[in-house]
């Protein structure tokens, strides 16, 4: 199995709506960017975003949270892979880290045509 791809972000005033609450498109494209790099990480080559599952989003993220992001390829087609995505966030007042959102994605390797390219590794989460 490959390693999980962590990132962090702090969230900052313009990443907020007039709730003081992580806009919901910019947890989606934080989502989309781990996604992003754990595929290319597994691949070692372009890749594209085709597909995304349902988000949940199972609790606001604050003004000032440190949120990280963990993602992971869980599994492996001819081409594609399949992902997931949690969102942890971490109130800087609390010890504490709570899920706030989690997609699967989908993502696909292109070669250097920009079609679809077999993936060399395909083995590697047996």
């Amino acid at each position: 199995m490959k390693p999980k791809t962590r990132t962090v972000h702090l969230v900052r005033p313009p990443d907020c709506n007039h709730y003081g609450n992580l806009y919901g498109g910019t947890a989606m494209a934080w989502m989309d960017e781990a996604a992003f790099v754990a595929a290319t990480r597994y691949a070692r080559c372009k890749v594209v975003t085709v597909h995304t599952d349902a988000i949940d989003f199972h609790h606001p993220v604050p003004q000032g949270s440190i949120v990280e992001l963990v993602a992971w390829v869980t599994s492996v087609g001819r081409s594609s892979m399949r992902l997931e995505v949690e969102m942890w966030v971490e109130p800087i007042d609390k010890e504490e880290r709570i899920l706030a959102c989690r997609a699967g994605f989908v993502m696909v390797a292109l070669g250097e045509d920009g079609r679809p390219k077999t993936i060399r590794d395909q083995d590697a989460l047996a």
